[in-house]
């Protein structure tokens, strides 16, 4: 694999193994980004008014043949936590029906569902899935265990946060529309990370960031919203919609789309970097996932705890490891302050885990120097 740390803005003297919580953006993309907001400061008028929408229709027809889905169902967000927002204000349900999710869901929207929960008098259910996973079968059959006459929801991720599992959804998806229950899937790991097709998989509604492993600048995701749905699914933030200067396609997308003045530079840059995706990272993920793979190897010889998944197929370019008990409280800092390695450690059901993410600027020098100062340590 060629050296491509040059290509990225990265501060060249961390070791940099948290690409999942921020992603990080190459330079020739954030160049696109700063093209965008200067063409927006030297006519803002003209291009708030006229210019933007074709550039966000080409930005929605690059992201949904990249995604698998048409141009008309896709909404760009900030972030994933805000485009999930707008579904659950949205949903009409009753006083016990049940949101089912699992209990390695991302703590935010854990938090969102609850709140929302609380106040609508909604039972928000998170399914036990214990550590090691197995089998995709046994996965399948203890999450729709918490499945009851009262589920109306299925909340869940495709590619955990904590645990850094790609779980096997399809499967739950054919249940789930078998029952008419709704699925809601949280994929803001996904989009070029693992190959995937929003219609292949049949959910009603798909989050995704764009920041993450597309690599674009903070503060560019989308929502997938299935077109049997958009009469019913209504923005939190509401302007001018129809009575504005967007010209379309759908009363749907122009609610959407201007909610007030912003700066919408980073939905802009989708084309340019999927392109980079396509040309830079896609062509090196193999390489990626196989210094992944030793990472996961590495990490039980050394920390001398189990790992949580099979391997292989469960994880891509990011691999959650526990930490053993004895572990010292201080070690993010040891890390951190003498040996500049930034990797995120985190508390998940009782137990602290330690999260490594592996993207085409690493090199196994990366993973080495990790593995020699853990080895230190334990």
């Amino acid at each position: 694999m060629n050296d491509l740390k040059h290509k990225f803005l990265l501060d060249k003297t961390v070791t940099f193994l948290n690409h999942g919580s921020y992603g990080a953006c190459p330079v020739p993309i954030f160049e696109d980004y700063q093209t965008w907001q200067r063409k927006l400061e030297q006519q803002p008028v003209k291009f708030l008014k006229t210019d933007i929408w074709n550039a966000l229709r080409n930005s929605r027809l690059s992201l949904s043949e990249f995604v698998g889905c048409n141009e008309d169902e896709i909404l760009f967000f900030h972030n994933p936590t805000s485009a999930i927002a707008n579904v659950i204000n949205s949903l009409q349900l009753n006083e016990g029906d049940e949101v089912l999710m699992t209990d390695h869901e991302y703590g935010a929207l854990v938090r969102q569902w609850n709140l929302w929960g609380e106040k609508n008098k909604v039972n928000i259910i998170q399914q036990k899935i214990p550590v090691p996973v197995t089998s995709k079968k046994e996965f399948a059959e203890k999450f729709w265990r918490g499945v009851t006459k009262k589920t109306k929801v299925i909340f869940i991720s495709q590619i955990t946060s904590p645990t850094a599992i790609i779980f096997p959804i399809e499967e739950i998806i054919k249940m789930a529309k078998e029952k008419e229950i709704l699925t809601i899937v949280d994929g803001a790991h996904v989009p070029g990370h693992i190959d995937f097709n929003i219609h292949e998989l049949g959910c009603d509604f798909f989050t995704g960031a764009i920041h993450k492993w597309l690599c674009g600048p903070k503060g560019s995701s989308f929502l997938y919203v299935k077109k049997s749905h958009q009469n019913w699914v209504k923005p939190i933030i509401y302007s001018w919609g129809k009575n504005g200067d967007d010209p379309g396609p759908s009363e749907f997308l122009q609610d959407f789309q201007w909610q007030g003045t912003r700066d919408m530079s980073s939905f802009l840059t989708i084309p340019k970097a999927i392109d980079f995706f396509l040309e830079y990272i896609q062509p090196n993920q193999l390489h990626c996932r196989k210094i992944i793979l030793e990472a996961f190897s590495r990490f039980k010889s050394i920390l001398g705890t189990n790992a949580i998944s099979p391997g292989s197929d469960w994880i891509g370019q990011m691999v959650s490891h526990p930490l053993p008990k004895d572990t010292p409280s201080d070690i993010k800092e040891i890390l951190w302050n003498e040996h500049k390695i930034e990797i995120p450690i985190f508390e998940w059901n009782g137990d602290y885990y330690i999260r490594s993410s592996f993207q085409v600027y690493n090199e196994k020098k990366d993973l080495d120097s990790l593995m020699s100062v853990l080895g230190s340590i334990f």
